[in-house]
């Protein structure tokens, strides 16, 4: 059985670094992916939307990968990647310190050899066995291209990711570009550490920012 080297495939664009900022040019690449917004007075660590959503995309991630690998035909292996959240407003302008406002789209990178019917049919032995406690039938297979962006590591609690932000914005303004967060882009966050089991000093998250080069 052949296992699928997505974290070898994939290093450039979830390495870190916390002193260098990259310009990636992201493809168009497949996720689990699962919509949705934050009650009025909570936020993300509190939200159970966001909690369950959560659960539901993890869930349905590792069904479908252990579906493809014990089939008995053209069965594959691949590591599950790490969880990634597009962030929003629909009201306002984006500010991390108000986050009762927020929408969200959570993913998980899957590989391109996974078709549609092995979602359907992962999707159909997660609801079997998880019933109506997760938002199961919200995920969806689809294809995501981000194109031109700007990465950095961000090691710490997430309130203070507008230090990174600015480091972001500066290394944009001596290369001419333009941060595209806002009406043509979102914010883009990759968990690399779980902050339930790791100090807020060192929690590791990757900030994507899309942009585009000055006319």
């Amino acid at each position: 059985m052949k296992t699928l080297p997505l974290k070898k495939k994939f290093a450039q664009f979830y390495r870190t670094s916390t002193s260098r900022i990259e310009l990636l040019q992201l493809p168009a690449l497949q996720f689990l992916m699962i919509d949705g917004v934050i009650e009025k007075g909570s936020e993300p660590g509190k939200s159970p939307g966001f909690a369950a959503a959560t659960q539901a995309l993890y869930s349905l991630a590792y069904t479908l990968k252990f579906m493809i690998k014990k089939r008995k035909v053209n069965a594959f292996d691949y590591p599950v990647m790490p969880l990634e959240g597009l962030w929003s407003v629909t009201d306002g302008k984006f500010d991390i310190t108000i986050k009762d406002n927020w929408d969200y789209t959570l993913m998980i990178l899957t590989p391109a050899e996974v078709k549609t019917k092995d979602f359907k049919d992962a999707l159909k032995i997660a609801s079997e066995k998880k019933g109506d406690g997760l938002p199961l039938q919200r995920v969806r297979l689809a294809k995501f291209k981000e194109g031109l962006c700007v990465q950095a590591t961000h090691i710490g609690p997430y309130a203070t990711e507008p230090a990174t932000i600015e480091r972001m914005q500066a290394f944009m303004a001596e290369n001419k570009l333009v941060d595209n967060v806002g009406p043509h882009g979102r914010h883009h966050e990759i968990y690399l550490s779980d902050p339930r089991r790791s100090s807020p000093a060192k929690i590791k998250t990757l900030l994507r920012h899309p942009v585009v080069k000055k006319r």
